[in-house]
């Protein structure tokens, strides 16, 4: 992470030396180095840091909740949803203030995921969300297509960059418009991990122990929103960063829960998204390529490989589980010969047996067949 940081703020024209970054920053250096470094450098470094951990926590929200690892917020028609509210005014030549962007966003992404529950039955079935924000997801994409269509040159270039996810002239301004939702997002965040954690057992077993299922599916998709639309008003939809992070944070700790891996998530978003606007900015210099074009080429084949892996350890554990125990010397057979102390046949079966005696069928009751009779009744009935 820190490599990666370093090579955010040094790499690219100008070329600032790693040794005099912390000078630049600190001592605010005015030459052409150092206004590059403070001004639009670290700035587009903090948003891909804070817009990769959103993306991160909401993608570990949404699977959980929905308790499949697809679930993510391309597949439920929430990123779709907030692209296409901020993209319209645009294409319809709407003068709006900056700060209304998020709003908008926030309302695109509602509608999406709202449209994807009601279409859904309100989440009663987890697989049924995802299939149906596909095609939620799916339909606004179309509607985006459409404005495009009716955009001119100038303005289809931007929704085209736009679309895919950029961090490009980023600054300041754009990084102090995501702390109001970051102030909601985080505390919903800290009360929402533990019933993740309980939604994981299942609709029925959280209803049994106190957890309303429908409502905490709301609640999680109103969490991953806020956490969603603010980022995608700034930088755009950055594909995919919240299919890989849960991955990376499930495959680095297996054995915790949505508590622990949470967290981790939020890291792991923040790493891909700094990781992928490396590249962005240098691989065809001095052209820029959207970093959610390579998110999308990076993460998808990478998350693809963990939940392989996953499931193969899940496999092989519950191999392990199910494998019959060995038979050991210890069980006794019911009938037949069985060793004393002394390490001799008794010829007599387990106290407490019943046993009838038909023709003398051999191996029962010892070498003649015959049972010995217990204390106190008839062993044979008299002959008459």
């Amino acid at each position: 992470m820190a490599s990666c940081s370093v090579c955010a703020l040094s790499l690219g024209t100008p070329y600032v030396p790693p040794h005099r970054l912390l000078a630049s920053v600190l001592d605010g250096d005015t030459t052409l180095a150092g206004i590059v470094v403070t001004e639009l450098r670290v700035p587009r470094l903090v948003l891909a840091l804070i817009a990769g951990a959103c993306l991160g926590a909401a993608g570990l929200v949404l699977q959980e909740a929905l308790r499949n690892p697809l679930a993510v917020p391309e597949m439920l028609g929430v990123s779709s949803g907030a692209a296409l509210g901020v993209a319209a005014p645009l294409v319809l030549t709407l003068s709006l203030p900056a700060a209304v962007q998020p709003l908008l966003a926030i309302g695109g992404a509602a509608l999406g995921g709202g449209l994807t529950l009601l279409a859904a039955g309100l989440g009663r079935s987890p697989s049924a969300v995802l299939l149906t924000g596909a095609a939620v997801a799916a339909a606004l994409q179309a509607a985006l297509l459409v404005l495009m269509v009716m955009a001119d040159q100038l303005d289809l270039q931007l929704i085209y960059r736009y679309l895919l996810g950029s961090l490009s002239a980023r600054t300041w301004d754009d990084v102090t418009g995501l702390w109001p939702w970051l102030l909601v997002a985080v505390p919903a965040l800290v009360l929402c991990a533990p019933v993740l954690s309980v939604m994981r057992l299942g609709d029925e077993d959280a209803e049994a122990l106190g957890v309303r299922a429908q409502r905490a599916r709301l609640a999680a998709l109103a969490i991953a929103v806020v956490l969603i639309a603010p980022v995608t008003a700034v930088c755009g939809p950055v594909a995919w960063v919240g299919f890989l992070a849960p991955h990376l944070a499930r495959w680095f700790n297996p054995t915790a829960g949505a508590v622990r891996w949470l967290p981790w998530s939020a890291a792991w978003g923040a790493v891909v998204v700094v990781v992928a606007d490396v590249p962005a900015r240098l691989a065809l210099a001095p052209v820029e390529t959207p970093a959610g074009a390579w998110t999308a080429l990076l993460g998808v084949p990478a998350g693809v490989a963990l939940m392989r892996s996953g499931s193969r350890g899940r496999d092989r554990g519950g191999a392990a589980r199910r494998r019959p125990a060995a038979p050991t010397d210890a069980r006794e057979p019911l009938y037949g010969s069985r060793r004393t102390a002394s390490g001799t046949a008794d010829g007599f079966p387990r106290a407490g047996t019943c046993t009838e005696v038909r023709g003398g069928e051999p191996g029962r009751g010892g070498p003649s067949g015959a049972v010995p009779p217990a204390s106190g009744t008839a062993g044979t009935e008299d002959a008459r």
